[in-house]
Formats: structure tokens, sequence, C-alpha cells
């Protein structure tokens, strides 16, 4: 049964989102320091509320059950103006977007959305999903974590490490795979919600990690030994692997959220640490290798608004995105990779100064780089996208590279500008390395055919231009 809470107390967007960014500074800035805070491990009771009575996870909620709707480009909005004073805080927001919310959105049963929706909005909740085991990180479909029938629902057992939010979230969406009576395990997997304030449902931290970086977000060691209530299972809508690979590929495709307002960070700092540094009788910026770092990070800029635009079009919880690959890794994978480029060259502008923890862009070196590892390292990310593409050459019978990309439709419109680079057979290539390679390059094609597509929209000319560049 669905809540019917009113929807007039929810402001225009314009000015929530202006609400946020306000409490954010005043949190971070006024009232707090972020670069203080960001060297302890948590972040305190009071700036916590602080943030959360802001309700930003409101943005990932349907309507119909109290929430703003769950519209793709609020909830990036949200993760880019977080991103934008703390990747830290934009990440737990990712987290309970993409990895809980959403999924409960699109597969819960309804009475427990109901009450869970309305826990998170009236209580300041959150909610993270548990997938990854100490012995089978990227290799989901193999987990130990198994669960069995009961009269009242499920038992589930199992070890699940590197969750963000351990021992933090009330909620937790968790992958497990059916145990038959001989013990052995089924292929597919199954997807339960634990409700860690209920008995037989607590989850036990055995371990916190010292994880380097990101110090705000609790990672570690999770016991499971839980009785689930029947209703609290996810319901796919075939089978449980296609529900990981929308939960994930979803996920993935807001990655550019988080990445926006970081990005836009570095560039902003980065440019005016150029105006008002003088080196003998001139700034930075006058100087011709500065300029083209600048750039760099102005064309990473832009290529993640392209990146959005895009995720906004097709990662809602209305499409299923099992089979979306392609453009899911590589959002992901060369969105982190920007991230990391454009903190590692704001670090290098600012000299010896940029090398301490109280500094955003070395703070954001450690705090962007396991973006490139979690959700699937990047390399493995690459490698897929080879896969994809040469399984299709395959069907199609193309070996040639060019002949397949003019004609995709995420990637044809970009390529003319590599049509040299990319006119070689592909028929012989098995070497994994090669095949990241492939990756590398092939993810890069498809985000400037989405910078293509955002100029066609009307953005900036200029900064299209230079980022084709």
């Amino acid at each position: 049964m669905q809540t019917q809470l009113s929807q007039e107390n929810h402001p225009d967007f314009s000015d929530f989102i202006q609400a946020f960014e306000q409490t954010l500074r005043r949190v971070f800035r006024e009232e707090g320091d972020i670069n203080q805070m960001s060297q302890k491990r948590g972040l305190s009771d009071d700036v916590r509320k602080a943030i959360m009575d802001a309700v930003p996870l409101s943005v990932a909620i349907p309507s119909a059950y109290g929430g703003r709707g769950a519209s793709v480009k609020e909830c990036l909005s949200v993760l880019s103006a977080a991103s934008y004073e703390s990747l830290p805080l934009s990440l737990t927001f990712g987290i309970n977007i993409a990895l809980f919310l959403e999924p409960l959105a699109k597969y819960g049963n309804e009475e427990v959305k109901a009450r869970i929706f309305k826990d998170f909005l009236e209580n300041q909740r959150m909610g993270g999903l548990m997938i990854t085991e100490p012995d089978f990180g990227s290799d989901a479909l193999n987990m130990r974590t198994a669960y069995k029938e009961t009269a009242e629902g499920y038992h589930v057992r199992g070890i699940k490490h590197w969750q963000g939010l351990t021992g933090l979230a009330d909620y937790w969406v968790i992958a497990s795979r059916r145990e038959n009576e001989k013990g052995e395990l089924a292929r597919d997997l199954d997807f339960f919600i634990a409700d860690v304030a209920q008995p037989g449902q607590e989850i036990v931290v055995e371990e916190l990690f010292d994880n380097a970086g990101l110090y705000m977000i609790p990672y570690g060691r999770n016991i499971l030994d839980l009785q689930i209530p029947a209703e609290q299972r996810l319901q796919p809508e075939s089978t449980g692997i296609k529900m990981m690979l929308d939960i994930l590929h979803r996920s993935r495709l807001q990655f550019p959220g988080m990445g926006m307002g970081f990005i836009q960070r570095m560039l902003d700092d980065a440019m005016t640490h150029c105006e008002h540094r003088i080196v003998g009788k001139f700034n930075l910026k006058a100087l011709d290798q500065v300029q083209y770092q600048l750039s760099r990070i102005q064309a990473a800029y832009t290529m993640t608004s392209a990146m959005c635009a895009r995720s906004c079009d097709i990662s809602s919880i209305d499409h299923n995105l099992a089979t979306n690959g392609l453009e899911a890794n590589s959002m992901k994978a060369v969105v982190t990779d920007l991230m990391q480029e454009s903190a590692n060259s704001y670090v290098q502008l600012s000299g010896a100064n940029g090398y301490r923890m109280s500094h955003i862009g070395g703070r954001g070196i450690m705090d962007s780089r396991p973006f490139q590892i979690f959700e699937g390292s990047n390399e493995m990310l690459y490698s897929q996208i080879a896969e994809i593409v040469l399984k299709t050459m395959k069907m199609k019978k193309i070996q040639n590279l060019f002949d397949f990309v003019k004609e995709h439709p995420v990637m044809s419109k970009a390529s003319g500008f590599f049509s040299k680079e990319l006119n070689f057979s592909v028929a012989n290539l098995s070497m994994q390395r090669k095949m990241v390679d492939l990756g590398r390059i092939l993810g890069r094609v498809v985000c400037a055919d989405y910078v293509i597509e955002l100029g066609d929209r009307g953005f900036n000319k200029q900064l299209v231009e230079n980022c084709l560049k």
C-alpha cells in the first residue's frame, strides 16, 4: 500500500538545491572547517544532522511515497553539489541513492517501500548494498553468502567486506545465493533487505578498516547471520543476475554526478590559485604549460557535463539497464580517470602546498583514487568494454574497428575525429592488456560522442571544441 503524503511542502528544485548548497557552505566553511573534518574518521552527529535536515535523499524517493520523484537530474544535482564541498559526502549520498533507494523503489515490496521511505524522510536514515566478499571481490557470481527458506522468510549467512557505511547504515540490500539440501549454491542471485534495528537482522561489524582517503565513510568486515522476513526480498523482473546488472549499471551511470562537482571545484580553485600566484612579474596563468593544465581540467568538466546529460536520458528506474554495459562502464571508468587526473593537475599547479591533507587537491588525490577501483576496477571495465564491442563485431562479421564505430549509435558522431586511429583490424586481438587499451580508447570515443551531442543541445561551442581537441 503506497503512502499518500502531500507534495505541497516540496519547494521548486532550484530553491531546494540552492538551500542545500547554502547548508553545505555553512556547515563546511562557516561553522566548521572541512579541511580539519576530512582528516578525522567519520562525521560528527551535529554535522550529519545539519546536512540531513535538508532532506537531500528525498530526491531519490518516488513522489507516491512523499519524495521528490526519483528524478535522475535532481539526484545528479545533489551528488554534484555535495562533491563540490566534500567528495566523501557525495559518495555517501551516491551509495544511498544508487545502491539502496533506487533498487528498493524498483524491486521492493509495496508495504516495505512505504515503511522504509517514510523512515528515510522523517528520521534521516541511510542504506547501502552488500555484494563484495573477502575471497570474491569482483567475482560476484561465485559469492558464498547463502540463504535457506524458513517458515517466516529466509535465513541468510555469510561474510561481506568493503561496504561503504559499514556500521553506519540502518538498512542494507544484501546479495546472496540459494543453498539447496545438499549444500550446493544456485548460480543465480537473490537480494534481501536487512533492517538492522529489528531483532534477528542485526549485522555484526567484526572489523573497521583503516581506509586511506574517504575518511568520512566507514568500511569494514561484516558477519551475517540474519532472519529476513519474506516480504523483504527484492523481486527481479527476470533473473537475479540481470537485476544486479541493472543496479550496478545504473550506479555507474550516475558516477558523473559525483565527478561533476569535484572536477568543477578542482577547476575553480586551480583558476583562482593561478590568477593570484605571482612568479616573477606575471601570474601562473600567463604560462603556456599552466594554461594547458587548466584546459585539461576544463575539458574534463565539459566531458563530465556531457555524461550527466546522457545519464539523465537513460538511467531512470523506468529503464532496465542490464544490457547497458558499454555506456555504464565507459562513464564510470572515464569519469573516475578524469577525477584523478584533475586532482593531480591541481596539486601540480599548487606546488608543495598541494601535497597536504588540508589542501583540497592533495586530499582529492586520495579521495578520488578509490573511485577507479570500487564497483569494478577501471582496468576490468575497460576490458569488458572491449569484449562487448568485439563480441558484437564478431556477430556482425565486421573486422575493421572504424567500420563498426562509424555505425554504432553511441559512437558514430565522434567516429570522424578518430577515423585514422581506429582504422585497423581487431581480428587477432587477444592479449588482456591490449583489450584494456582498446577499452580505454573506446570509452573515450563513447564520451566524445556525448560531448558532440551536448554541443548539439546548445552547450558552449568553444568548450565543446576545446574538449574534443
